[in-house]
């Protein structure tokens, strides 16, 4: 693992628009007007279909964040296949792992590097799981500590198979989008493709989400700029996403090349106003630093409430959705890809 590299990180929060939510915000316990979040964003490049060298680089990372200067981070990061690399298709169940196992073999990564006694500290990964012998492209929400808890398990539910992609022929697909409580906020993960649907944020913030964790591995294409246009595609999903539902949206991608395409890590961190807090380079291994706090999602929400506008009209949105569903053929095709 490369040494850590930094971007500067803003707060993004005007004196005019705290003292405009001052109402919102004190509404919430005070616990969570409070709690900062400290975090570690981390892009790799994968030893492609070697899991055991992918935790021995894990296990690395854990290291180089013990001995930094900034203390442990209380959440690290880390992008989708990240025990495997993403181009695996039909080999995905020889490297396809039960939850389970990821967080033993997690826990015991961050025993070895950190010691059997550590401070507590959670973890979002993406891996190719193995569920009773069905396999999906997941990514878990894990505490690593003396008594290691899985917290949540997300199943990507858009598959790209279009292009360099052929995910849909090799693993299922997710059912659902969740928000869940962790000891750092109320959150929820969507796996790349999933986070480029408005309509998943907005049902991840509708679940209540403070805070949305997308590991992605995202190959560069649009070559004919400074930076590869993927990566300004992904800035602006997120800046608009972020805004409209007042929520932190948190981006860990995969670096390095598979099969010649290469992948363009560019992890970021995108505040609840759209604003970009801390953004890694997309052409090498890097670990970001930021601290973020929770009370900015109330006061982004009160300067700009559109979510709760959208709430506010739910029934008659879900109507539609129910028209729109209820007016297509049983069996039809789904519409043909441009």
């Amino acid at each position: 693992m490369t040494a850590t590299k930094r971007a500067k990180t803003t707060n993004g929060v005007s004196r005019a628009q705290r003292a405009r939510s001052t109402r919102t915000s004190d509404a919430r316990p005070a616990t969570t007007q409070r709690q900062t979040v400290s975090l570690a964003l981390v892009q790799f490049a994968p030893r492609k279909g070697d899991v055991r060298a992918n935790f021995e680089r894990i296990e690395q990372v854990f290291a180089a964040l013990r001995h930094d200067k900034e203390g442990f981070p209380a959440v690290v990061v880390f992008p989708e296949a990240s025990l495997s690399g993403y181009f695996v298709e039909g080999g995905v169940a020889e490297v396809a792992l039960p939850a389970t196992t990821v967080l033993q073999r997690l826990n015991r990564a961050a025993s070895a590097a950190c010691g059997a006694n550590h401070e507590p500290f959670d973890v979002v990964l993406g891996f190719y799981e193995d569920d009773r012998g069905k396999l999906y492209n997941s990514a878990l929400y894990a505490t690593l500590s003396a008594t290691p808890a899985l917290r949540h398990v997300h199943r990507k539910l858009f598959l790209p198979t279009y292009g360099v992609f052929d995910e849909e022929r090799f693993v299922s697909r997710g059912r659902t989008i969740e928000a869940f409580e962790t000891r750092h906020g109320r959150v929820a993960i969507l796996i790349c493709e999933d986070a480029c649907h408005a309509v998943a944020v907005t049902i991840a913030a509708l679940r209540g989400a403070q805070i949305v964790y997308i590991p992605s591995a995202s190959p560069g294409r649009g070559l004919e700029d400074v930076e590869p246009a993927n990566v300004r595609m992904w800035r602006d999903i997120m800046r608009v996403a972020a805004a409209e539902h007042g929520i932190f949206m948190v981006y860990a991608g995969l670096v390095g090349f598979e099969g010649g395409k290469g992948f363009t890590g560019a992890s970021r961190l995108m505040g609840p106003f759209g604003d970009l807090r801390v953004e890694a380079p997309f052409d090498g291994a890097a670990i970001v630093r930021t601290t973020i706090s929770l009370a900015d999602v109330n006061i982004a929400r009160a300067a700009l409430p559109a979510l709760g506008d959208l709430e506010s009209n739910l029934s008659e949105i879900t109507a539609m959705f129910d028209k729109e569903v209820a007016n297509r053929p049983a069996g039809a095709p789904p519409p043909a890809r441009p």
